[in-house]
């Protein structure tokens, strides 16, 4: 074969040190590239150019968020439950019983704005295949979304694509979705998020790790074959703002596979039965860029990989485009010389392309050759954890104090508070999402205890993985947040957040035990943004020390913005919780007549952000409401604790739209209705104030006293407010209205919008 003499090779790079370098082409900036050259001592070849620009990409180094970040560490709770934290492809935690379960959210906003179909579908795929490559079954997925206005026309094209990507990427996988958010929101047109969640189980002595130690090992990419779909995603899409050429960035939206992605699943789960994996990485953004240096990084510190070997769906693609494509289900395993042949016996039984592309060494580099020709030769350190960390300023915004200043207190009061309710209850942030949910399985592979649209999802353990022990024990997960607390308040706003995800896991019966994360931003060059993004995560970091919660691990993503105008400050975080027996979970809302109907917490005047402002004036201002996390803990103590006495006939938490929406949802969960009275003198108030650390709970009339001495123990307010029973939400003296005319309001506003 005659020597390809348009191949950037390590010598020609040297012998060639002026030669014109499309850098900021690839969203590198000067002085980023200067180290490069210091780093190598010559200029980059162009491959190794492509490694760098992805390695150091917003989206991959973490580059200005990972001098905040570090708090998760150094504020970190000690637990007793946590196996593996931040730093690898998701967090695993101790359930008991032997069992370990490992979760993880991350975004996929910018691919699934280009095209939503197939950016959703990825996001699924992608963090699927960190939860495999941990050594865990996948087994649920969930998903925060947040689109523009309902009835603005963009979001009638986004959201229609993006659930059905998530749909059938996740039905096609077998995987039940069991929950998440759907929000409107102005300020998300054209910047909408489309945050997965995904949770695996395993047993906790099996953990896999993103490694490559063993000098001889071999290197082996399974999985589909590569090709051009998703090129320079990472740094294209994921790193920079959205302007009005937007459109013309489709070919960095990868495109998935989740037939490969189900064979791929049960190829991985066989190897490492058979232990024949030393160290496994997926192939997510950066693709075999991230993978090889990772692996190499985190191992004895240096691999030879043959690149010519990728087996490619297109010849044409260039050594650079095979090293930054994005092309999905596609994994990289570390594999003992001895277990090769085992390994590949294993592949072929499930159809999975297996190939050895290289060897770990011991020479602490990442050497690349095409065609027996050198074209990288890195510290692979230098790439995958020695990249720029930028100290970004940050300032309060200038309106900020203004933003603050004009309370909600001097908005029009509603006169008609049964009108007041429907609207809101009718809202498209608080009408019913099965239009959405409808179009996922959630219950598919029979584990599913409660799903959307409870407070929780939650899966029982035993018959999620195939001949496990039998065993009572069950998760619960729960995502929340909320733009406008955190527009009002960013350090507040996250701390709300984690607090409502936290308290959504606690009325299911299940003890919150992790946390992971997805910080949606704006751009971090702007120093307002980087003010709200600090404050959020200072805010987080502090509320998980508080609650005894350690964040695991998650994503941050900047530059959800389209011009100058940023999205609201968005973190979303998502709670993991354990149950001893499934069989003892509460259910949402009430679930028969005579039950008594209390109220856990107090109740202020706290209407920053609240949808009744936003529902009823188009309002934001003022501040949203007090974090208090030590009643937040309290009252989850009560929550799980009366739970597991049996105490509780329905469970519910109070957050947007406050005791009015909560009161009408309860009615809806099973179609009872309920007679209460107010416990304070402000009816308005009382129904609509969105206060934290609230919930509305039924109790059996003759276990009703001990309920009240656990609350009283615990320090945690109860409110006896009336029972439940009959056809119709009646607030005594303020308004009553028939269960059906609030289904008919509740389920009519999506399907009207979207058809």
């Amino acid at each position: 074969m005659s020597p390809d003499v348009s191949l950037d090779t390590v010598k020609r790079a040297a012998d060639t040190p002026d030669e014109r370098q499309p850098y900021a082409e690839l969203g590198m900036k000067l002085d980023e590239y200067d180290r490069v050259r210091e780093i190598l001592g010559r200029r980059p070849t162009s491959s190794e150019l492509a490694i760098y620009s992805v390695m150091w990409s917003e989206h991959c180094s973490y580059k200005s968020s990972k001098v905040h970040l570090r708090q998760f560490g150094t504020k970190a709770p000690e637990s007793e439950a946590l196996l593996v934290g931040m730093g690898e492809n998701a967090g695993v935690v101790d359930i008991g019983d032997g069992w370990a379960a490992t979760f993880k959210i991350e975004s996929h906003n910018h691919p699934s704005y280009v095209e939503p179909h197939q950016g959703a579908a990825t996001g699924v795929g992608g963090i699927v295949r960190d939860i495999m490559s941990m050594g865990a079954r996948p087994i649920a997925v969930m998903d925060a979304l947040r689109f523009g206005g309902a009835d603005q026309a963009d979001t009638r094209r986004v959201l229609p694509g993006v659930v059905e990507g998530i749909s059938h990427y996740g039905n096609c996988l077998g995987l039940p979705n069991i929950g998440g958010e759907v929000v409107f929101d102005p300020c998300y047109i054209g910047n909408p998020l489309v945050n997965a969640l995904c949770v695996g189980l395993l047993r906790k002595d099996q953990i896999k790790l993103a490694t490559a130690p063993g000098p001889g090992n071999k290197v082996v990419l399974f999985g589909a074959l590569t090709g051009p779909d998703g090129i320079g995603g990472a740094s294209v899409l994921a790193s920079a703002t959205f302007e009005d050429e937007s459109q013309a960035k489709r070919p960095s939206v990868q495109v998935g596979d989740p037939f490969m992605e189900k064979l791929l699943i049960e190829c991985c789960l066989e190897l490492y039965q058979a232990d024949v994996v030393v160290g496994i990485q997926d192939l997510g953004a950066a693709g075999v860029s991230c993978a090889t240096t990772e692996l190499a990084a985190k191992g004895t510190g240096g691999m030879d990989v043959q690149l010519d070997l990728v087996p490619l769906r297109d010849p044409s693609l260039r050594p650079e485009e095979i090293l930054m494509s994005e092309s999905q289900e596609r994994m990289m395993a570390v594999v003992a010389p001895d277990d090769i042949d085992a390994f590949m016996a294993i592949c072929a039984k499930w159809d999975i392309p297996a190939t050895v592309i290289g060897e770990v060494t011991d020479s602490g580099r990442l050497v690349m050759t095409w065609h027996g020709e050198t074209i990288v030769d890195i510290p692979p350190g230098t790439a995958a954890d020695e990249g720029p960390v930028y100290e970004r300023p940050f300032t309060e915004p200038a309106g900020q104090a203004a933003l603050n200043a004009d309370s909600p207190a001097e908005l029009p009061r509603p006169e008609d508070l049964r009108a007041a309710l429907l609207q809101l209850l009718g809202s498209p942030n608080l009408a019913s999402k099965e239009w959405v949910t409808s179009q996922y399985d959630r219950y598919v592979r029979g584990n599913t205890v409660l799903a959307q649209p409870a407070d929780a999802g939650m899966l029982r353990i035993s018959e999620a993985m195939p001949g496990a022990e039998e065993t009572t024990r069950g998760i619960a997960l729960a995502t929340d947040g909320n733009g406008r607390y955190a527009r009002l308040d960013p350090y507040a706003g996250a701390q709300l957040a984690l607090a409502e995800a936290y308290r959504n896991v606690a009325v299911t019966g299940a003890t919150p035990l992790a946390v992971t994360n997805c910080l949606n931003f704006g751009s971090p060059e702007d120093p307002e943004v980087m003010w709200q993004f600090a404050e959020a995560v200072r805010g987080l970091a502090d509320a998980c020390k508080i609650l005894g919660v350690p964040v695991t691990g998650g994503n941050v993503s900047f530059y959800n913005q389209t011009g100058t105008a940023a999205i609201h400050p968005t973190p979303v975080v998502g709670v993991l919780g354990v149950i001893d027996d499934v069989a003892g979970r509460v259910r949402s809302g009430f679930t028969g007549e005579g039950d008594r109907v209390a109220l856990l917490g107090e109740t202020r005047e706290e209407l920053g952000g609240s949808e009744w402002a936003h529902v009823a004036h188009g309002h934001l201002g003022g501040l949203p409401p007090v974090a208090d996390l030590e009643a937040e803990r309290a009252l989850a103590r009560v929550l799980t604790e009366a739970a597991s006495r049996g105490l509780l006939t329905g469970s519910h938490d109070l957050s947007d739209g406050g005791l009015a929406i909560a009161l009408a949802e309860a009615c809806l969960a099973q179609g009872v209705g309920c007679a209460v009275s107010l416990p304070g003198g402000d009816a308005f108030t009382d129904l609509f104030s969105e206060s934290a650390a609230r919930a509305l709970v039924t109790v059996a009339p003759e276990s009703f006293d001990a309920f009240a001495e656990l609350c009283a123990a615990h320090e945690v307010p109860c409110y006896g407010l009336g029972t439940t029973g009959g056809a119709s939400l009646t607030v005594e003296g303020v308004l009553e209205i028939p269960v059906a005319e609030l289904r008919e309001v509740h389920t009519g506003t999506l399907p009207a919008v979207f058809g």
